[in-house]
């Protein structure tokens, strides 16, 4: 059986700043908004779900990666719109330029595109 991943869900304490910071970026707004408890973004064929329920766990979990066609240019935008990303975009040993970049609860984003 194929399967891929539709969509992932991250818990967020502030909706209109986590709105702010995906369309910033580029994501479009496909259901809820900043006033919501519940908000669908998507980027390309990638969604990102985005719910409020106040409290955020302290422990890590991870990153997500999204293939984009340029990872300077989303990091460029990141940087226009105010936010500052862990590094600049680079090349990495397993052949993908990206770089990474933290929403306002602290989920780690990478963008990346295969070299």
């Amino acid at each position: 059986m194929a399967a891929e991943i539709n969509a992932i869900t991250l818990i967020v304490r502030d909706m209109a700043a986590s709105v702010q910071f995906y369309t910033a970026l580029g994501f479009g707004i496909v259901y809820g908004g900043a006033d919501e408890v519940f908000t669908s973004l998507s980027i390309g064929s990638n969604f990102v779900n985005l719910q409020h329920t106040g409290a955020v766990p302290e422990t890590g979990w991870g990153r997500v990666i999204f293939h984009v066609e340029s990872p300077d240019e989303v990091h460029d935008t990141a940087v226009d719109a105010g936010y500052s990303p862990e590094f600049a975009p680079k090349d990495a040993p397993w052949n993908e330029r990206y770089f990474h970049v933290r929403d306002p609860d602290g989920h780690e984003l990478s963008f990346a595109r295969p070299l």
